[in-house]
């Protein structure tokens, strides 16, 4: 099982509200619901291995260069992403209480949690589930090799149980075409226009037929789509070749070999129990340890 992690706790900080705090008046939205989302997981489908994938860049570099639009309008200053004060200082305690648990804590350099995400589920040779509400992850369905995206888009007591039929159903594209329908389409939440006119049952519509963008653009290039259509990927074309790179997640990014067997009780229970009581995590901490355990 790969948390998607900051998607997780960006959720739960927007989800729960600011009155939940610490002893002392520090907000802890975002670490309470993010451990009572852990525990739901973890209890719901008892995965042996799980990992906390985190952004090690929340804009890399390298995607950035292929594509500067990308995640262009959440920089606040100096490529500093744009999050709620009260957010940013729950971050170090989510690790904190994260290490306390014993639940692997894992990110790679100028990558984003994404990119863990697809390096581990490409290395596993176990069923994967990635919890995420993202849907760029959609990308890594692969029912051959049992991999699926629990999806909370919809919220996570919706969370929804992403599969090839589920995708097809969805958008009429499946795991593997989900990239170039993504780059058609475009996504303005992070910076990708997507190619002008084409929406996104006109992108699902052009993957389906011809396979990738590769095909489509050659479809394009020997006039066999109408006029209008080739216009409109010409008019992109500079734009479609980064942004496929740009959507698409690494799958050989530097991701250490870590164990990252489920532990059935937190790691350093002292510590744990200390922040529980200075955080005032209350039942989150106490469902949380339940679900190690296998209680819950």
């Amino acid at each position: 099982m790969l948390f998607d992690t900051a998607s997780l706790y960006f959720r739960a900080f927007h989800g729960l509200p600011s009155s939940l705090q610490a002893s002392d008046g520090r907000p802890v939205n975002a670490v309470r619901g993010l451990l009572d989302f852990l525990a739901r997981f973890i209890s719901e489908y008892s995965p042996s291995q799980v990992a906390c994938c985190w952004d090690q860049a929340w804009r890399p570099t390298w995607r950035v260069a292929l594509l500067p639009s990308y995640k262009a309008h959440r920089v606040a200053h100096d490529d500093v992403e744009l999050v709620p004060d009260d957010l940013v200082a729950q971050v170090p305690l989510i690790r904190d209480v994260l290490d306390a648990l014993g639940l692997p804590i894992v990110g790679a350099p100028d990558c984003e949690a994404d990119d863990v995400i697809g390096t581990l589920a490409t290395r596993s040779e176990l069923p994967v589930d990635v919890v995420t509400g993202d849907r760029d992850l959609f990308q890594l369905v692969d029912d051959a090799r049992n991999v699926r995206v629990l999806y909370c888009g919809r919220g996570v007591a919706n969370h929804d149980r992403v599969d090839a039929a589920w995708l097809r159903a969805r958008y009429g594209v499946d795991g593997a075409g989900y990239v170039d329908f993504a780059v058609l389409r475009g996504d303005p939440s992070d910076g990708l226009p997507g190619v002008a006119g084409i929406g996104e049952k006109t992108a699902a519509k052009l993957i389906d037929e011809y396979g990738d963008l590769d095909n489509v653009i050659a479809a394009a290039s020997a006039r066999r789509l109408p006029a209008t259509m080739t216009a409109k990927l010409a008019a992109s074309i500079d734009y479609l070749g980064p942004a496929r790179e740009v959507v698409a997640v690494r799958t050989d990014a530097p991701v250490p070999d870590l164990d990252l067997t489920l532990p059935s009780l937190p790691a350093d229970p002292v510590r744990f129990a200390a922040l529980a009581e200075e955080l005032n995590l209350g039942g989150a901490a106490v469902r949380v340890v339940k679900a190690l355990a296998g209680q819950e």
